[in-house]
């Protein structure tokens, strides 16, 4: 079994089919949309395929080391994740061919007007072990 990140994106990647952003759904699009990705989860949980699954809420800051005795410095000049990344799911399957069809029906999740936002998804394998120094 491999694992891998599917990764829900607000923008950074190709705009979906059905691109009404989730502030202007109506609450029962919302709970519809809400749903479906319970039920999906629920669906690989008893397969085994689940491992973990959140959506992040808007809130968020970058933050650096600073240097000893410094106050953490937060933000900065780069896109944060709170507008990028809008949740994700972890998996455990057989292997890249079956991450990507379930990311395929993960993206099918309803949106606007009730029908499949078609949006695109990140597929991101674990790495299985730390990459090898050679000298």
């Amino acid at each position: 079994m491999a694992k891998y990140l599917l990764l829900k994106h607000y923008r950074g990647a190709p705009d979906p089919v059905n691109n009404v952003p989730m502030d202007q759904w109506t609450p029962q699009e919302i709970a519809a949309h809400v749903q479906y990705m319970h039920d999906f989860a629920a669906e690989l949980e008893k397969t085994g395929e689940f491992v973990d699954g959140q959506a992040l809420a808007p809130e968020g800051a970058w933050v650096r080391y600073d240097g000893e005795g410094r106050p953490p410095v937060t933000d900065g000049p780069f896109a944060e994740t709170k507008d990028l990344i809008a949740g994700w799911m972890i998996i455990d399957v057989d292997g890249y061919d079956r991450a990507v069809e379930l990311a395929g029906r993960l993206s099918a999740a309803p949106g606007a007007g009730g029908r499949p936002i078609h949006e695109w998804l990140e597929v991101r394998p674990f790495l299985a072990a730390p990459p090898t120094i050679t000298e």
